[in-house]
């Protein structure tokens, strides 16, 4: 089994959040993932959902059980946060031309408001 550092990619960002040596405002936390702010909301409600291992994006070949995980979280907190049923927008980028900003799996969870359509 790998060490929790060996999952974990030392330059990213959010691997850095995860190891609480960037503070971010936290929303959930289990055993997989993490859910916090994002510093540049787009909505009223604009929250990110990671993996606790570092995966660079949706496109990688060992992103399924961390994108099972992620599923479960997005269940979890919309129905925490009493979202779930007025709606709530997901949004995945992936790559450099798809904005990816971050190289590491992330869901966006947009709510708290009528969103625009895109």
């Amino acid at each position: 089994m790998l060490e929790e550092d060996e999952m974990l990619d030392q330059d990213c960002l959010f691997c850095k959040i995860i190891q609480k040596k960037i503070p971010a405002e936290l929303v959930f936390e289990d055993d997989q993932t993490l859910v916090f702010k994002d510093i540049y909301p787009k909505a009223s409600i604009h929250l990110l959902v990671i993996p606790k291992k570092h995966v660079s994006g949706v496109t990688d070949p060992h992103s399924l059980v961390e994108i099972n995980a992620i599923w479960s979280t997005i269940n979890k907190v919309t129905e925490k946060l009493a979202i779930k049923d007025k709606g709530f927008r997901l949004v995945i980028n992936s790559g450099h031309d798809g904005r990816q900003e971050v190289n590491h799996l992330h869901f966006h969870i947009l709510a708290g408001e009528r969103l625009k359509v895109l």
